[in-house]
């Protein structure tokens, strides 16, 4: 098992990121890898279960397990088959924009292979 640690920073200003965050229906957005996300909930809350669907149709189970509005940071279990990771996201204040890190825990290969996807998607987050 291995843990991983990404970071971007932007223009977005950290409310505009967060909302981002913290409604579903906006993932898809800035995440290129996401085409759906599958959940009666549309705003991010602890205990929130569903699927998020990505671009080339595999489904993969999630748990949000922790949500700090306050601080702007989330945490969240995704599972595909036996392959579990656990992710902490969080949003902060930099000059005139913002920065976003995402921490990863699971198996290396996973990680790795996921990490440029990732990279990606923290860029687009904090775009304006």
């Amino acid at each position: 098992m291995g843990r991983l640690t990404l970071r971007a920073a932007g223009r977005a200003r950290p409310e505009t990121v967060w909302r981002r965050y913290a409604c579903v229906d906006r993932w898809a957005s800035w995440s290129p890898q996401i085409r759906a996300v599958h959940t009666p909930d549309r705003r991010l809350a602890a205990g929130m279960r569903g699927t998020v669907e990505s671009v080339v149709g595999l489904r993969v189970a999630f748990l949000v397990e922790s949500v700090d509005q306050d601080h702007r940071t989330w945490t969240w279990r995704v599972r595909l088959g036996p392959t579990r990771l656990r992710l902490r996201h969080d949003v902060r204040g930099q000059g005139h924009g913002s920065t976003t890190s995402l921490t990863m825990h699971g198996p290396w290969p996973v990680l790795l292979a996921y990490a440029p996807f990732a990279r990606a998607a923290l860029r687009r987050l904090v775009r304006p």
